[in-house]
């Protein structure tokens, strides 16, 4: 069994064929499909697809790119939306320098405020980072030192120096299909240094499919090909991944009823 930990499936480019979607992952072996929020108001309609397959669960979270147009969310609000049985993390929240979407400001605002909803609640983060390694680390570490947390540094495109302070900070990391990309080699080879109990696999669906799919709309089902390459970056076997990365998400979510 595979888990994709991260996708988005109520973004528009699934709205017609979501049916076809989940039976694809179900018959690829996809056990648990996690849709990851990017805004807090329209968390209904996550769970409104949530609640249409057992399957399938939800985070609630802003994403760094809505950070002003949800600006002050307190954590305490989060923490009450993840009451639902079907919201099983916080996030995404983070950090994104690459577009100018969202204030630094706002961004790191909001990265608190989940942090402290995560630090409340048990509840795992997910983590977006990109062209942020400094900022990212330097809060994780003040954040930390408040109280521990659990979280997963998701899509990860950061250098070493990041990676290796959130492994030891407790932390996971997360690869999308990115990892299979000609020019990932510098990604591959942290992937192969990583702790094994640390890493998962995600689509990120509907971008960034993998290898042969590229430039096609991604889909939960093509986590296969993420972690077969995952599989052969680390010298072992495509059932030892699945089994690897699978337990690991089951570990981090523990919300998420195991198979």
């Amino acid at each position: 069994m595979l888990v994709d930990s991260h996708c988005h499936l109520d973004f528009p480019d699934f709205a017609d064929d979501l049916d076809g979607i989940v039976a694809r992952a179900d018959a690829a072996g996809i056990g648990r499909i996690l849709t990851i929020s990017t805004r807090v108001r329209r968390l209904g309609e996550l769970l409104n697809i949530a609640g249409r397959y057992p399957n399938v669960y939800c985070s609630v979270g802003t994403h760094p790119h809505h950070a002003d147009e949800e600006d002050g969310i307190p954590s305490d609000e989060l923490i009450e939306l993840t009451r639902h049985p079907k919201v099983v993390a916080l996030g995404e929240a983070g950090l994104d320098n690459f577009y100018d979407n969202g204030s630094p400001e706002a961004q790191e605002r909001g990265f608190r405020a989940h942090i402290a909803a995560a630090r409340a609640t048990g509840l795992p983060l997910v983590i977006h980072t990109r062209e942020a390694d400094e900022g990212c680390g330097r809060i994780l570490e003040d954040e930390m030192q408040k109280g521990s947390f659990r979280a997963v540094l998701h899509c990860y495109t950061g250098g070493r120096e990041l990676a290796m302070k959130a492994i030891s900070l407790g932390l996971s990391i997360s690869f999308t299909g990115i990892l299979t990309f000609k020019k990932s080699q510098a990604l591959r080879d942290l992937a192969a240094e990583l702790p094994a109990d640390r890493i998962m696999v995600e689509t990120d669906a509907p971008y960034l499919a993998p290898g042969k799919f590229r430039g096609k709309r991604n889909e939960p089902s093509y986590v296969v090909e993420i972690a077969r390459v995952l599989a052969e970056t680390r010298g072992v076997s495509l059932e030892e991944i699945s089994r690897q990365t699978t337990e690991n998400f089951f570990r981090l979510f523990s919300k998420v009823p195991a198979a």
